[in-house]
């Protein structure tokens, strides 16, 4: 050998091909055509026999997170979208829980200092409370994969038989 030592240089590997953009994610749900879903703007879906879905279509973006909220069961469908803080949240038509469309945290105002006036509130995150799920659009169909994590999530509470039955609270004049 010279004095300059030989290396062989093997050329790294490819890159991972995306996934197939033809084709959707394995274990994945159908919803419906993005036209249809966007001209709705909320549609629920009862996925896998047990898990009901709220896929929403907001700002240009798709979402899909469990349709009831995780503190008593209201249905989302019916709630308001709002910004919190710089961070879009869907806001319980029951209670006006505050859920991140993103990553389903609940969020709250909470007082800094509660000793000095006048109060001074921040948003601030309860954690993740709402089952968020993974949305693909395929070829102009939406498509939904359930999150399954084995890690228990506050709106798990609401995906059984006996809450499928439960109406939302219509206002009467007593209300």
């Amino acid at each position: 050998m010279s004095s300059k030592e030989e290396t062989s240089q093997t050329p790294p590997p490819p890159p991972p091909l995306p996934p197939s953009s033809s084709s959707p994610p394995p274990g994945s749900y159908f919803i419906g055509t993005k036209e249809d879903v966007v001209k709705a703007r909320r549609v629920t879906r009862l996925l896998n026999g047990c898990r009901d879905v709220l896929v929403l279509y907001h700002q240009g973006q798709l979402h899909a997170m469990d349709k009831r909220c995780y503190h008593a069961g209201g249905e989302l469908q019916f709630g308001d979208i709002e910004e919190f803080n710089g961070r879009l949240c869907m806001v319980c038509p029951w209670h006006k829980y505050k859920i991140t469309l993103a990553e389903g945290e609940g969020l709250y105002q909470a007082v800094e200092n509660p000793t000095i006036r006048p109060h001074r509130t921040q948003w601030r995150s309860k954690g993740v409370k709402q089952r968020i799920h993974k949305v693909t659009e395929v070829n102009g169909d939406v498509y939904v994969t359930l999150n399954d994590s084995a890690e228990a999530i506050e709106s798990d509470n609401y995906q059984t038989e006996r809450f499928r039955s439960v109406q939302q609270p219509r206002l009467t004049a007593e209300n």
